[in-house]
């Protein structure tokens, strides 16, 4: 397949155009949902401590649910455990009416931590699931295309969940539950030869003893040795931990500039978003044409530079004397962000062996939750006591210097191209008749 086909990517793969269909709209209800969320949270208290609150409770349900999705999703059946995630998702994201009336606060934050809990079982699943469901020819544009996706989503879901909110919480919130049955009716759509049992639980059924069920902690070990043992994965991981240094402190932001500094109100909060999304394709699109002309040596030095960009533009968004100037600056810097996210997940694609990708890829989303959590307490008490414009310099100065930490590790030889391990060939989808 040709660099740039998306659309032919849809009209061959019968599997990736199901996966991409349930993702338009669980994640545009996603970010309905999160605007609702914060909107109704900064509507009833004023407080971007609580917004913090929100964050944290989702960061902290990260911690566990990351290493328990990543050995399930590499002993059972991906597919089942994506489903099982999008319904538990959907009735938790309906109960979220029950926390509309003022003073139930404490529920928003129990209810979003519920939510984060069961997504890394389905967004680590689709993860894994992708060199299985696309050909060796077809990964880099379904990789592109998937976070493309993901990003349009975050756009569109933004701006149109501030409107929605303007009509009543209740519509966002059970769009949202709407859009997690869609997407669980979508991935039961998808078929396989061999089905999305991993390999080795497929050819090694003695090793789902008791022990191994019960306390599975020495796979998540035998995952983080693996992780270690391949200096470009573990540099990827510590990638995203450096952008998180500030990363979460800017998911606060995101919501304090559109409401609290420029008054906007759910309206601000959303093209605040939005435009972070907008950026976020536009790297994208960079990325998809970008990767595949990159040498290796290349690609390292890209990933450098869109850490400085990603920096310079976020520390002049917290400056921005107008909104428009916001607007713009953030998405420039989520621009920067795209391009080294596409580029880094298709290098994971690419080099991580079958039998680990879950564990490898939940491990990854749990480091960046972590340090999140971390970014977004500083973040959240901060708001408290000094101003939004002094945390926004802060955090755009720690996620900057990932460019430089990364930049010393390739400088120093520390970061050699690894063996390409990301797709064996029995696992290449048979095109053919749906109900084969």
């Amino acid at each position: 397949m040709k660099s740039g086909g998306f659309l032919s990517l849809l009209r061959s793969n019968r599997n990736y155009r199901y996966t991409w269909i349930g993702q338009v709209v669980s994640e545009a209800g996603d970010n309905f949902n999160n605007v609702a969320v914060f909107s109704l949270a900064l509507a009833n208290t004023g407080s971007g401590l609580v917004v913090a609150a929100i964050l944290l409770s989702r960061a902290i349900s990260m911690l566990p649910a990351g290493p328990i999705a990543g050995v399930l999703l590499d002993r059972m059946d991906r597919r089942r455990i994506m489903i099982l995630s999008d319904l538990v998702r959907a009735a938790v994201a309906l109960a979220f009416i029950f926390a509309i009336p003022r003073g139930h606060t404490g529920l928003l934050c129990i209810l979003s931590g519920l939510l984060m809990f069961a997504s890394p079982f389905f967004t680590s699943g689709r993860a894994a699931i992708l060199p299985t469901i696309a050909t060796r020819e077809e990964l880099h544009t379904a990789n592109s295309l998937t976070q493309l996706t993901q990003w349009t989503a975050l756009a569109v879901g933004s701006f149109f969940g501030g409107v929605a909110v303007l009509g009543g919480y209740h519509l966002a919130f059970a769009f949202n539950a709407f859009s997690f049955l869609f997407s669980a009716g979508c991935i039961w759509q998808l078929r396989v030869a061999g089905g999305f049992l991993p390999k080795r639980a497929a050819s090694a059924p003695e090793a789902l003893t008791e022990d191994r069920i019960v306390r599975p902690w020495h796979e998540y070990v035998e995952g983080l040795r693996y992780l270690r043992a391949t200096p470009l994965i573990f540099g990827i991981g510590l990638v995203s931990v450096g952008w998180a240094t500030g990363g979460g402190a800017a998911q606060i932001l995101l919501s304090l500039f559109g409401d609290v500094v420029f008054r906007r109100g759910s309206i601000g909060i959303g093209a605040v978003w939005g435009s972070a999304g907008v950026g976020l394709i536009v790297g994208a699109i960079i990325a998809h044409r970008l990767f595949p002309r990159l040498s290796y040596p290349a690609y390292k030095v890209t990933i450098s530079i869109c850490y400085v960009v990603h920096g310079i533009f976020f520390l002049l968004f917290a400056l921005s004397p107008s909104f428009a100037a916001a607007i713009f600056c953030v998405g420039m810097s989520r621009a920067a962000v795209g391009v080294s996210s596409v580029c880094n997940s298709s290098q994971l694609l690419r080099h991580v062996a079958p039998e680990f990708r879950g564990r490898v890829f939940s491990t990854v989303e749990s480091w960046t939750w972590i340090m999140m959590m971390v970014s977004m307490s500083v973040a959240g008490w901060a708001s408290d006591h000094t101003s939004p414009r002094v945390i926004g310099v802060v955090a755009a100065l720690f996620s900057m210097s990932t460019a430089f930490w990364w930049g010393w590790a390739n400088f120093a030889g520390k970061l050699p191209e690894p063996a390409l391990e990301g797709i064996a060939p029995d696992e290449i989808e048979v095109h053919g008749d749906p109900a084969a």
